[in-house]
């Protein structure tokens, strides 16, 4: 009887499937966006530099580009991290994740947007970032400094780098984000959003992992690739689908 189940659930997941495929979708799975930097698709690269290296395996980034990572004022985007003085190092590393993630991963494509910028012509927009990410950066920026809230606009870069504009105080990083969750949506113009969930949940992105164990953000992007997927299902089969896809999940593993 178990296995008559089974079956009846497999036909019908195989069903409502062919329905899916049959609807044109953008591929979010193994992709890079179309910015500044990215390549046009993700390949090896066994060269990355430092902390950009767990995405060595399958990278949008070349390996020069993970060296400009580390940088201070990098060719990349000429952006000067020591805007209110000497950043420190532990938050520092932080924004060269940050950079490594932005620039080398091939799973963010569930929140990839298209823009119409002179610089690039997608971004990423409420990528869920594990809450320990968020709160660990937040932790470890606070006692640096910056004048701005939102780090995409409004600087001075008369110098040929940016600056704090005119009458913006530099003050301690809390003052500009009160928590976690403010850093990780307001920094770089909601690219991120504090996710409720854990690392190692299935459901965040992680910033940081070890490439020995595989790269966690595979599986996330996945999760939410179906799920954004079955968006585009006539109304009602979105729960369906993704029901059957766990049913289906727990019988393979059974």
């Amino acid at each position: 009887m178990a296995q008559l189940v089974r079956t009846q659930l497999l036909f019908l997941l195989v069903g409502v499937a062919a329905v899916w495929a049959a609807r044109p979708r953008t591929e979010l799975l193994s992709v890079c966006m179309d910015a500044k930097h990215h390549k046009e698709k993700p390949s090896p690269e066994d060269q990355l530099h430092k902390q950009c290296s767990p995405w060595k395996k399958n990278s949008c980034c070349f390996a020069n580009t993970s060296q400009e990572a580390h940088k201070d004022i990098s060719y990349l985007y000429k952006f000067n991290w020591d805007h209110c003085g000497h950043m420190t190092p532990a938050c520092k590393r932080h924004f060269i994740q940050d950079t490594c993630l932005y620039e080398c991963s091939p799973n963010l494509g569930p929140w990839i947007q298209e823009v119409n910028q002179s610089w690039r012509k997608e971004r990423i927009l409420d990528v869920p970032l594990c809450k320990e990410d968020c709160q660990q950066w937040w932790e470890d920026c606070r006692t640096s400094y910056t004048c701005k809230s939102n780090w995409h606009r409004g600087w001075d870069w008369t110098s040929g780098y940016n600056q704090c504009p005119a009458g913006a105080a530099c003050l301690p990083f809390h003052f500009y984000f009160p928590t976690s969750a403010a850093l990780c949506r307001e920094i770089w113009s909601h690219s991120y959003k504090l996710s409720n969930y854990s690392r190692g949940s299935g459901r965040c992105i992680q910033m940081w992992f070890d490439p020995a164990q595989g790269n966690p953000n595979e599986e996330v992007a996945r999760f939410y690739a179906l799920a954004m997927s079955a968006g585009a299902l006539p109304r009602g089969l979105e729960p369906l689908l993704l029901s059957l896809a766990l049913m289906q999940q727990l019988w393979l593993l059974g």
